[in-house]
């Protein structure tokens, strides 16, 4: 069968996910069609890499006879990097099989059996398709839509890109389908690339407590790929955790989708009662934690809470300050939070702000657009932390000690439909760029960028300024132009009415 392109595919895969979604809601499908296409995609690969080296064989001079020995010698695939597949688990046996057999048991063997001989898989593969509330006739339909894809590569365009495309399609379209509940585990790539760009993970440990299904990490393999080659993705180490058992299994397979060899823990777990990585100091932290939540684990004497205690009410400060606590000398994090957190003084948040800030531990604070979030309404905010800003020594930065960025990105963003704005590449490079001149990172020098306040666009604040402000760090405050229609809230010192009016601000600005 020839090779279907990765528009080909998603056009047969989504109408697959249609054969199913009548019968089980949206969460349960998304696992189901995920799991059948990572399984569809290992056995595809494990076909190529086995029509290859028989060719290599024959060209070689090695008899038919002797041919089907080296055929099933594991190391010829695991060694190119291929994931080795029994035969039960193979597609082309489990399709000839399905009628005879029933599909549901054949799958779960297959997920199993593919788990069991590949280190990296294990726990990752959905074993759900055997159960009673399965409608099997859909499911052996199902199979027989995904046989029609071919998840085969080409000299310039390799297997795993075309896999790795038609996934990506399938997260987003399935967020977008569980609405709100989507955002558990799929951030809006453009949010994602705008956290890996201003950061520049180039190499060392990186880290994600909230990893949903692991989006930071992938675009951090794409950047380093990027911007080094193919083979410079295992500079990076990959540290992660993850609360839904189905997200986990999902970051699991998109890590393995891609060729990252990361550390998400034995087990899904809640990383405020049970983290997972208690000694990590990280070079890179990046994240994008539920936003507000009020149902979170909270223990008074939690050694993470060194500039206060964060409310029961929300987590916000919590995750900020569990962000702190796994940066390592000279790490640095970006975290996307609701924009209540950069100005609120409810519960103690204001105190906390306060403590960060005189620990000069902010670097920049980024007002994102609108509509980001297709899951979400709530404004949101990027938080850009630093444990050193100073020049650090040989590195040449500027020296911003004493020092916020401020940018205000409200007005960028174009709209990719009704309801979801996306970053552009120009924006995406305006942002990262001003950062970087501010910072004075290499990229900035190689690429001939000074740093400027531009009115309306970008302020470099003092403790002063800051102090000034009451500690709220809304970007509209310092840039000099206030984005149209957005109302500022009133400078005023603690207390009394007009404290309550800040809040009230914080919610809806």
């Amino acid at each position: 069968m020839s090779h279907s392109t990765p528009m080909e595919i998603q056009a047969v895969l989504w109408k697959a996910a249609d054969k199913l979604r009548g019968s089980m809601d949206a969460a349960q499908y998304k696992e189901f069609v995920l799991g059948l296409i990572f399984l569809k995609y290992v056995s595809d690969a494990f076909d190529e890499r086995r029509t290859e080296l028989a060719k290599e064989l024959t060209e070689d001079g090695i008899s038919e006879d002797q041919i089907g020995g080296f055929l099933e010698d594991r190391d010829e695939y695991t060694g190119a990097h291929v994931f080795w597949v029994p035969e039960t688990a193979r597609w082309s046996w489990i399709a000839a099989n399905a009628k005879s057999q029933g599909v549901g048991e054949l799958l779960d063997r297959a997920m199993d059996a593919v788990m069991r001989e590949n280190a990296a898989l294990t726990g990752a593969l959905p074993k759900i398709f055997n159960r009673d509330d399965v409608d099997q006739k859909r499911l052996a339909e199902l199979v027989g839509l995904i046989s029609d894809a071919r998840f085969g590569g080409t000299e310039d365009r390799p297997a795993q890109d075309v896999l790795v495309e038609v996934y990506e399609y399938f997260l987003g379209n399935f967020a977008r389908a569980e609405g709100k509940r989507g955002g558990e585990f799929y951030t809006p790539q453009s949010v994602v690339r705008l956290i890996v760009e201003i950061l520049e993970p180039y190499g060392g440990r990186v880290y994600d407590p909230a990893c949903g299904s692991g989006g930071m990490f992938v675009q951090a393999s794409k950047f380093i790929r990027a911007h080094r080659g193919r083979g410079h993705k295992a500079d990076i180490a990959v540290y992660g955790q993850e609360l839904n058992e189905r997200t986990w299994r999902l970051a699991k397979m998109n890590l393995a989708i891609h060729g990252i060899d990361g550390n998400l823990a034995a087990r899904w777990g809640d990383t405020f009662a049970d983290d997972k990585h208690p000694d990590l100091k990280a070079d890179f932290v990046m994240a994008n934690p539920p936003f507000s939540i009020t149902d979170w684990a909270r223990d008074e004497s939690d050694a993470r809470w060194q500039y206060g205690v964060p409310p029961k009410s929300n987590a916000n400060y919590a995750w900020l300050q569990h962000m702190v606590s796994k940066l390592g000398e000279r790490g640095t994090a970006g975290v996307v939070l609701a924009n209540g957190s950069m100005s609120s003084r409810s519960s103690g948040e204001g105190e906390i702000r306060q403590a960060l800030v005189e620990a000069d531990l902010v670097a920049c604070m980024v007002a994102l657009p609108s509509q980001l979030f297709r899951t979400t309404q709530i404004p949101a905010s990027l938080w850009i932390l630093a444990k050193d800003k100073s020049s650090q020594g040989t590195k040449g930065l500027e020296d911003r000690r004493g020092e916020i960025l401020f940018i205000d990105a409200r007005a960028m963003g174009e709209m990719v439909d009704r309801a979801e704005r996306a970053l552009t590449e120009a924006d995406l490079a305006k942002i990262a760029g001003v950062y970087h001149a501010w910072r004075g990172t290499a990229s900035a020098k190689a690429a001939g960028l000074t740093y400027e306040d531009e009115p309306g666009f970008c302020f470099s604040a003092d403790m002063t300024d800051v102090r000034g402000h009451g500690y709220a760090l809304t970007p509209a405050r310092y840039v000099g132009v206030s984005h149209p229609g957005t109302m500022e809230p009133p400078e005023a010192s603690p207390g009394g009415a007009a404290a309550l009016m800040r809040d009230l601000y914080a919610i809806f600005d």
